[in-house]
């Protein structure tokens, strides 16, 4: 080897010591299991590849090592960004199930940091006693989040918990919801509603690739469903929008969907309908404008939600909900890693992640038409997020086809083998891949006490 690369990986090991995300956390109890887990994290040097707000150290500048070093850093952001978690705990919020599952993962299977990573900072290793604590944050965090679940003792440190019977919802503002989530005067020339793209009876998706827009326009994304949307961290495929209520204000405003005018275009065709316009009123006395059209729309959205599946009776203890088969099923899920992504309450819609982790996806597929492949990059103009789509919910996933936010999927089965080789590198075999899908099926939820089916 070169003495001059010699010299120079003696320097990044001396100085790589030195190195970390410098933060007391001194909001953190001391001795808390979140205090002991920062400490890990932060020693072992994760935000060096994991953050998009780390830099690169001196070292990261000079050719060769320089340039390992920046694709590792590159590669482990694509991956996961730990910045959000680390600031959550400095902050006592609560951390993302996605994100403790990604955590749990690497720690338990010894994979972070990497050999390469570990050859210059040789301090970075995590020790028995430091995964340990690990997990017990972990274990703790998930306690938290799923206390009110009813989940049974026995499931209470999986990825993955059932979701509540009903949230705290204003009726009177949902059932107006419920009017203007089924009004064409949203749209300019009302022939458009929410539930045209987003049916109900069709398990909030309208089967197609992307959906058909006002005067027959075709949009570039497939649509998501609508159930189960209120327990998802961001709305839309590139995350831009924030709530359910900012969700709702998109569409009417966009020329290929409903092509709404503005908010006062709106209110005056609303206004047409004088019965509603009085009841309107009685809960909204400022009458209609963007605001309330889209809280009470986000409030009905709140009520699209789908219990009680019989994966969720079998986390709560019952365990004739599901069978064998869909128990194998499940088993190979988190075998496979799906929980990495596929996790918490909603199985799903908690990150963005890179679609193709370990294979070219795009390559493969090649063009599909006018879709929009951009992503999350759409919205935070970070070509760091480029394809990185959040993770949609696999709640009533079975009445749900097609996949992906490019619907190139048409059936269950192949989104299954699509999600395995291109994510995971894994080539399952024909009984693999039906036990999967049979656990998929066990998520579908109930509607009003019915389970909930396509019309």
């Amino acid at each position: 080897m070169n003495k001059k690369i010699i010299i120079l990986l003696i320097i990044a090991i001396v100085w790589g010591a030195g190195y970390f995300w410098a933060s007391s956390y001194s909001n953190i109890p001391e001795g808390s299991p979140a205090k002991k887990a920062v400490y890990v994290l932060n020693e072992a040097g994760c935000v060096m590849c994991h953050s998009k707000d780390a830099k690169p150290p001196f070292y990261g500048y000079i050719p060769l090592v320089g340039s390992l070093i920046k694709n590792d850093m590159a590669l482990g952001l694509r991956n996961f960004d730990i910045a959000p978690t680390m600031n959550a705990i400095e902050q006592g919020l609560p951390a993302n199930e996605s994100a403790l599952a990604k955590i749990e993962y690497v720690v338990d299977e010894n994979t972070m940091p990497p050999l390469r990573f570990k050859l210059v900072h040789w301090f970075s290793n995590i020790n028995s006693q430091e995964r340990a604590a690990i997990a017990d944050w972990i274990s703790v965090e998930r306690k938290q989040l799923n206390a009110k679940s009813g989940i049974a003792e026995e499931f209470a440190n999986e990825p993955v918990w059932p979701i509540p019977e009903a949230l705290n919802v204003d009726k009177r503002k949902a059932e107006l919801g419920e009017i203007l989530y089924h009004h064409t005067a949203l749209s300019g020339d009302n022939t458009v509603s929410c539930a045209t793209c987003h049916p109900l009876e069709g398990a909030g998706v309208d089967a197609l690739q992307t959906s058909t827009g006002i005067r027959e326009q075709k949009g570039d994304i497939n649509a998501p469903t609508v159930y189960n949307a209120a327990f998802n961290f961001k709305q839309f495929w590139d995350g831009r929008a924030n709530s359910l209520e900012e969700q709702a204000g998109g569409p009417p405003m966009n020329p290929v969907e409903m092509d709404g005018g503005s908010w006062s275009a709106v209110a005056e065709r609303l206004s047409k309908d004088s019965d509603f316009e009085k009841e309107f009123k009685k809960v909204y006395p400022d009458g209609f404008n963007e605001k309330n059209i889209t809280d009470a729309i986000a409030a009905f959205e709140r009520t699209l939600i789908t219990p009680n599946s019989p994966f969720d009776r079998y986390l709560k203890g019952d365990k004739n909900a599901i069978t064998k088969e869909q128990i194998r099923g499940y088993e190979l899920f988190k075998q496979y890693n799906c929980t990495l992504c596929h996790s918490g309450q909603n199985f799903g819609g908690q990150s963005f992640e890179y679609m193709g982790l370990a294979r070219d996806y795009f390559n493969d597929r090649g063009d599909v038409g006018k879709i929009n492949d951009t992503g999350l990059a759409a919205n935070t103009k970070d070509e760091r997020d480029f394809r990185k789509f959040k993770t949609p919910t696999l709640r009533n996933v079975a009445l749900t086809a097609p996949y992906f936010h490019d619907g190139s999927s048409k059936t269950l089965k192949h989104a299954v083998e699509v999600m395995a080789k291109y994510q995971r590198d894994k080539e399952l075999d024909d009984d693999e891949i039906s036990a999967i899908v049979k656990f998929l099926e066990s998520l579908t939820g109930e509607l009003n006490g019915k389970p909930l089916q396509k019309k």
